[in-house]
């Protein structure tokens, strides 16, 4: 009976938002909290730093590389099962990772939790594409938007209580009632959408070539720095990777049903869309990789004033993305995109020119400025980049659009280390090389800057192309 009156209530399509963001939630508050654990999972399961990165490192290729490909078999196979499956690998590889007894097992169910997180990503903004009429779908992506920054803004606050009250394996079991109430909610809420499976092949190779090539690449750029560019293993995994893309883009332009149809990208709300999208996060990233090193390693920041300055990135954000998102239904995403874009810019000139005496109200404006970008300008663009595909290609849509999302993330954090690292940057530098410091960080900010203003003209492109027709039904 309940059940009945959900779906007959005028705010049905709130309800699905509020169980998407369950989903979304829980994902990134994941991908935030593990980041405070790795110091006591060091000590506690005895690992190096190397081995270490890896419990970051292999949730973040494993999502990505599987984005798309989860994108498409829920456009066959139905949004609403991926989703639900999605919640049950996720909770299912949090309660292995609590169970870990050494570092390579942590490492191995953290795979299996990113192939549930990678099922929730791809679909979430089909599902709530698809739910919401064109004049609220801003609104309902700037709220996904909120809940993103949210997560991340929980995450390490939240991690750090519970490894002081109990242990580090709590932050992988606050997962499994999250889970359950989500499973739960996405039998008894989300529409039932109807199969293709009948009607289209799954194309394998394009599948597995796609996914090769991807981890490959992203091999490649995460460990360039540590193993040197040169070095014969970066060599053969970024030759592999882009041998074996080249070998999808081949294929997907022979096989009747592609995993990914190219012609998507012949769309310009959707190619604009993803390349300023993209490159945003390549903009965003270079500071967020290097702004910490800059707070500790030369204003010898404590780390409760870290982390009060790293959170008003994510709190202005979610204060503004869902505004945006609303505004974005009214005046359209391009002046709301470019805007954002340029502001982020600003944003990052600010930073290139702060000094080694800067206080902390004065570098306050500079997170200000960054978080009022990217609130500007995420959530307008991701209703632009879902509204121009069709119904039937949503959660393929949806899952590019979070795989460039996290190329951009792999892209920035290496481009700025690279950067600064040939600019002769030391992460932690001593006396006599705070100089040299500053000089490398405020050339990687300036090249970041630069790379949100070419942003930011791809975006105001979009001004040629962006029409009510463009709009799903």
């Amino acid at each position: 009976m309940m059940l009945e009156t959900i779906k007959s209530s005028p705010n049905y399509r709130w309800y699905v938002l509020a169980t998407v963001a369950i989903g979304t939630f829980m994902s990134t508050l994941d991908s935030s909290i593990v980041s405070v654990a790795l110091p006591t999972i060091s000590r506690q399961l005895h690992s190096d730093l190397a081995t270490l990165q890896w419990v970051v490192s292999a949730y973040l290729l494993t999502i990505t590389s599987l984005l798309p490909v989860f994108g498409r078999i829920a456009d066959m196979f139905g949004r609403k099962r991926v989703f639900a499956l999605g919640f049950l690998m996720f909770t299912l590889g949090s309660v292995l990772c609590g169970f870990a007894q050494n570092i390579w097992f942590l490492v191995g169910t953290r795979v299996l939790q990113a192939v549930g997180a990678s099922m929730l990503m791809s679909n979430a903004p089909a599902i709530i594409t698809a739910i919401f009429p064109p004049k609220e779908r801003g609104r309902a992506l700037g709220l996904t938007g909120t809940v993103v920054a949210l997560g991340s803004l929980t995450g390490p606050a939240l991690g750090g209580v519970i490894i002081g009250l109990t242990s580090w394996r709590s932050i992988f079991w606050i997962n499994i009632p999250i889970g359950i109430i989500g499973y739960i909610a996405v039998l008894m809420i989300l529409p039932n959408d109807v199969s293709t499976k009948g009607q289209e092949s799954f194309d394998f190779i394009g599948a597995f070539t796609f996914t090769f090539g991807m981890l490959g690449v992203l091999l490649g750029i995460t460990n360039g720095e540590t193993w040197g560019w040169f070095s014969l293993p970066i060599l053969l995994s970024l030759a592999l990777g882009m041998i074996s893309l080249v070998f999808f883009v081949r294929t997907e332009r022979k096989v009747p049903h592609p995993m990914i149809n190219l012609s998507l990208f012949r769309n310009r709300p959707f190619l604009i869309g993803n390349l300023s999208g993209g490159l945003s996060f390549v903009a965003m990233f270079a500071n967020n990789m290097l702004l910490p090193f800059y707070l500790q390693g030369v204003l010898n920041y404590e780390p409760h004033q870290l982390g009060l300055m790293l959170m008003i990135f994510p709190f202005v954000m979610a204060f503004t993305a869902p505004i945006s998102g609303h505004a974005s239904d009214k005046f359209g995403p391009m002046i709301l995109t470019t805007s954002g874009l340029v502001i982020t810019a600003l944003g990052l000139f600010y930073f290139s020119t702060l000094s080694t005496t800067a206080s902390f109200m004065q570098i306050i404006p500079g997170p200000i400025l960054m978080g009022l970008g990217a609130g500007m300008f995420q959530s307008p663009n991701n209703s632009s980049v879902m509204s121009s595909v069709p119904p039937h290609k949503l959660s393929i849509a949806g899952g590019i659009n979070s795989l460039v999302r996290n190329l951009g993330m792999v892209i920035g954090i290496a481009l700025s280390v690279s950067l600064f690292d040939a600019w002769g940057g030391v992460s932690l530098p001593q006396p006599g090389q705070v100089e040299e410091f500053m000089f490398a960080y405020h050339s990687v900010m300036l090249v970041a800057m630069g790379i949100a203003i070419l942003a930011a003209v791809i975006s105001y492109n979009r001004k040629n192309y962006i029409k009510p027709n463009n709009l799903l039904p």
